[in-house]
């Protein structure tokens, strides 16, 4: 492990970029970022943010990502081998072998905290903890949440013109973009810096199309109908749940995987929508840091 970028030739062939920063801390943190097909960048300021308790932080693109190669997703034998939840896991688990990082920490935001739960289900023994940042263990109750806050901030003449633009797959229409973006402004991205506008307009939609859809409030790819909830009590290891309080995913769910694995703790960001380490970075990173302190001292 060095300092600095790293880029990782995959035994596929393909390559992916990574980063890590302090090189050498005492607790090891892997970022996983959400999407699906996003990027790293709001794990940029995490070494800074965590450097106080010693902490190495490696991030890197997943496959088709910005920042690493790009297969041809036109072609559906790419589809077919790469565009699997099965296949995003490995590479986890892949990089960290690659990487020569044991003992770490695991954080996923939104997509990355869905296959963040998959990881600790598959390779526990790699792990001290995990961080599931707003995310659900099935999409069900996801879908539940969204139609509530659209019924909350939409008129019926809004939301039955929604529902019609989904019915016949007119997501390009120009009000109902306005009318997303007004779910975006409130849940998702409510700080709106020009680091989330920046990973907006690189998103790769290939990816995020087949597994999500159009965008984050209508589920219409491959993630429809993922659900773990009667897996997730098999989680072993200390488990932060951490939502913003004016976001996305449903706090009951939060609380009720809470509940349910056997060694975690569920923590809210107040004024925190759907990216709440950008919406409220000090309440987050204080949970964060209480979470990975607790477990290194035995106290959690």
């Amino acid at each position: 492990m060095r300092e600095g970028t790293t880029i990782l030739t995959l035994d596929n062939g393909y390559h992916l970029w990574t980063h890590t920063d302090n090189v050498g801390g005492k607790i090891r943190l892997l970022c996983l970022h959400g999407g699906p097909g996003g990027n790293h960048e709001y794990y940029e300021n995490f070494a800074e943010k965590l450097k106080d308790i010693d902490v190495q932080v490696t991030m890197y693109d997943q496959l088709g990502s910005w920042y690493s190669d790009q297969p041809d997703f036109t072609k559906q034998e790419n589809v077919d081998k790469f565009l699997k939840m099965d296949y995003f896991v490995d590479e986890i688990e892949e990089v960290r072998q690659k990487l020569g990082i044991d003992d770490f920490y695991l954080i996923g935001q939104s997509w990355g905290g869905a296959i963040t739960q998959e990881y600790a289900l598959k390779y526990p023994k790699h792990l001290k903890g995990i961080i599931i940042s707003s995310m659900t263990d099935n999409i069900a109750e996801y879908i539940v949440n969204i139609n509530k806050i659209r019924e909350h901030e939409y008129s019926k003449e809004d939301l039955d013109f929604m529902k019609e633009c989904e019915n016949s797959g007119n997501y390009d229409n120009e009000r109902y973009q306005k009318l997303i973006d007004k779910l975006n402004c409130g849940y998702v991205d409510r700080k709106q810096p020009p680091a989330i506008s920046h990973l907006t307009s690189t998103v790769a939609t290939s990816v995020y199309n087949y597994f999500q859809g159009d965008n984050e409030f209508v589920i219409t790819g491959a993630l429809d109908g993922w659900d773990i909830r009667n897996k997730i009590k098999n989680i072993s290891v200390p488990t932060l749940i951490t939502y913003g309080e004016h976001e996305t995913m449903p706090l009951e769910t939060g609380r009720r995987m809470a509940a349910t694995i056997p060694h975690a703790r569920f923590a809210t960001t107040p004024n925190g929508g759907h990216h709440h380490m950008i919406d409220n970075a000090p309440v987050y990173f204080a949970h964060l840091k209480e979470f990975l302190l607790d477990v290194e001292n035995g106290t959690f």
